[in-house]
């Protein structure tokens, strides 16, 4: 019934349709455009959807960025700081076990050390901690040789002595440790 029903439709339009000229009726054309633009319309939601993608992107990278600035601002200033904190241990390391117990040095020293735990406490509160060395193996990520020592206690390769403490700001290198490195003896 429902055939009989679509082909008089069919007709019906057929009939009204009589006299119309074709290129107004567009005909076969009419189903190619709506092809065309069908496609055109699928071209531009892909379109709409990669440049989402490329938006999102973008969006992640640029907080990616604002976050490392966030975390890594003070490297340089940290930097320049390394060398006051080095400079405390040498003063430090300079005075002389029997002078250390003078009552006219002992509040000195203690000012020195004061300063150095200070000093510390404000690198570990910026994330900013020392690289371990001596009795490790040569890590030249965290580690510059500076010489090679000979050794029949130590391993070749091995870190003997630390000439300068190398640094990590959070997970980068602010500043690596120089060392010396066992060899064979000769």
């Amino acid at each position: 019934m429902n055939e009989d029903k679509t082909q008089q439709d069919d007709a019906a339009v057929a009939e009204e349709l009589k006299g119309v000229p074709e290129e107004l009726l567009g005909g076969a054309s009419l189903g190619g455009e709506l092809k065309d633009l069908q496609d055109q319309l699928e071209a531009q939601k892909q379109e709409v959807l990669y440049a989402r993608a490329e938006t999102q992107n973008v969006r992640r990278r640029l907080e990616k960025d604002i976050a490392d600035t966030r975390a890594y601002a003070a490297t340089g200033f940290a930097r320049d700081i390394l060398s006051v904190a080095d400079n405390l241990s040498r003063a430090l390391e300079s005075v002389p076990a029997d002078l250390r117990e003078d009552d006219k040095l002992k509040g000195l020293v203690a000012g020195i050390e004061a300063t150095a735990r200070e000093i510390d406490k404000v690198f570990g509160l910026h994330g900013i901690s020392r690289i371990a060395a001596k009795g490790l193996p040569l890590d030249p990520n965290q580690h510059q040789a500076m010489l090679e020592v000979p050794s029949a206690d130590a391993e070749p390769g091995t870190v003997v002595q630390e000439l300068q403490a190398g640094y990590m700001i959070k997970d980068r290198l602010l500043r690596p440790a120089m060392v010396a490195v066992a060899k064979k003896p000769d």
